[in-house]
């Protein structure tokens, strides 16, 4: 805060300065090149980057992810033949029935890192996205960065990945297990989710007010 005449003033927010999360050092902001990050001089971590990909590209995948969310959740993801009888699992039945074997908790984890952070993450995304594209900042676009950058690291569709493929190896032994269209669709969602997080969030700050 910076005193004036005797009365607090908000301290103004340095566009042009970086501080290190690490050490708290503070740098000034210089331009990259696309790929490029800047370190920090004094613990060596990274102070921030600048994505290969553009807003119109950002759009894209977006809309490309959105659409493979819907798949991955329409499709099973696995079907199990044992003892003439097949079952189909999709991610909501998959949900549902550790919920019916007492695994609520566990039920509530998955629902919510696979199913609703990711699907708000990426309406979060297209939202910002588009507000970039405006004229004039659209009302609740403060609270929509906000929100995305809260929900980044609770999506959590590829540690559901790799748990339905060590599920899948376990279970080939006792029945046959074969992996459905569901399965594809969230290890394509998991690519997709992957080359979203490399955006900085700070860009899309950049590209709004510019």
């Amino acid at each position: 805060m910076d005193m004036k005449d005797g009365v607090t003033a908000p301290m103004r927010i340095r566009a042009d300065l970086a501080i290190c999360e690490h050490c708290d050092s503070v740098h000034r902001r210089g331009a990259l090149a696309p790929g490029e990050a800047a370190d920090c001089r004094v613990c060596g971590a990274t102070l921030y980057r600048r994505s290969r990909l553009d807003v119109d590209a950002m759009l894209a995948l977006t809309l490309a992810a959105l659409i493979v969310f819907v798949l991955a959740n329409a499709a099973p993801i696995v079907t199990m033949q044992s003892g003439g009888v097949t079952t189909r699992g999709w991610l909501m039945t998959i949900v549902a029935s550790a919920w019916d074997h007492g695994v609520g908790p566990v039920a509530a984890i998955a629902a919510g890192t696979v199913f609703l952070f990711p699907l708000a993450q990426l309406a979060l995304y297209l939202f910002v996205l588009l507000a970039v594209k405006l004229p004039a900042r659209p009302r609740g676009f403060v609270a929509a960065m906000h929100g995305l950058r809260w929900l980044r690291p609770w999506s959590m569709v590829e540690v559901f990945l790799i748990g339905i493929l060590v599920s899948i190896i376990k279970m080939s032994s006792l029945a046959r297990v074969t992996a459905e269209a569901g399965l594809w669709g969230f290890g394509v969602l998991t690519i997709l989710l992957t080359a979203l997080s490399t955006f900085e969030l700070r860009e899309l700050w950049d590209a709004h007010d510019a």
